[in-house]
């Protein structure tokens, strides 16, 4: 699945998605927003694959920010090439317009408490992700959130700088690229797809007749409702979840919802 990646990729790129994961000599950095997300997009479509040629089909798709386009795919609402094309133009699009103006932060407490603490920065910064009852994720200017950090210190409320992220998704930065986003990705077709996929988007089912290039928009701008749309999964009745990216980073986050 790796390799069928790698020629999805291929016609958008200028590297080898093999030689990124094998750390050939001339490989380009995954420091690279635009060799990283196509990279971890095809790590996690492929280990989806792996699951499912071992017997475990999903009843139901979940994506976060960029996963969502990996979620598509293996809901088989997106073809391989052109949810390969949407991951790479969108981060190719970040990497050009917004790296070296932004950042993210990682917030453990609740939501609320951020959003209010969040009102002196209004218009600088914006809650970008909303992962569980006790995680936050913040984005926008550099020295806005170093000044939030110290709130966040005096409060005694734990918080991280997101290592190597240097641009803002999920906030007002998003918006100078509207209008370029919409360009590149028009015209992206879907099928129905054979998986049901909930949206971090609108923390409901995805309907694929209205997924248009405003929604994968919307995807890198507005916040990530992963909290909420987990919830509608568990209300529902799905109760085991696979987590199929990089590394575990969602699995607590998970746990802290189903508690």
């Amino acid at each position: 699945r790796l390799h069928e990646c790698a020629q999805a990729l291929a016609p958008y790129t200028d590297w080898n998605l093999i030689d990124v994961i094998t750390g050939a000599p001339d490989a380009p950095s995954l420091d690279r927003v635009d060799v990283l997300q196509p990279t971890t997009f095809a790590i996690m479509v492929s280990l989806a694959a792996l699951w499912q040629a071992n017997g475990i089909h999903p009843d139901a798709v979940i994506g976060h920010s960029q996963g969502e386009i990996a979620a598509a795919c293996v809901a088989g609402v997106l073809t391989l090439h052109d949810a390969a094309k949407i991951v790479t133009l969108r981060s190719q699009t970040i990497a050009h317009h917004l790296t070296g103006h932004g950042a993210m932060m990682s917030v453990l407490t609740h939501h609320t408490w951020v959003q209010q603490a969040l009102t002196p920065w209004q218009g600088r910064l914006w809650i970008a992700a909303i992962n569980s009852p006790a995680s936050v994720s913040v984005s926008g200017d550099p020295d806005a959130l170093t000044a939030f950090g110290t709130t966040l210190s005096q409060a005694k409320i734990y918080r991280w700088q997101l290592p190597g992220v240097d641009f803002a998704g999920h906030s007002g930065h998003v918006d100078h690229i509207h209008d370029h986003l919409h360009h590149l990705l028009h015209n992206t077709p879907t099928t129905p797809g054979h998986t049901p996929w909930i949206s971090t988007v609108t923390a409901d089912w995805t309907d694929p007749t209205h997924l248009d290039t405003d929604y994968w928009y919307r995807n890198l701008r507005d916040t990530v409702r992963f909290e909420d749309a987990t919830r509608t999964l568990l209300d529902q009745g799905y109760r085991t979840f696979i987590e199929i990216s990089t590394h575990p980073v969602l699995t607590t986050a998970i746990h802290d919802i189903v508690e």
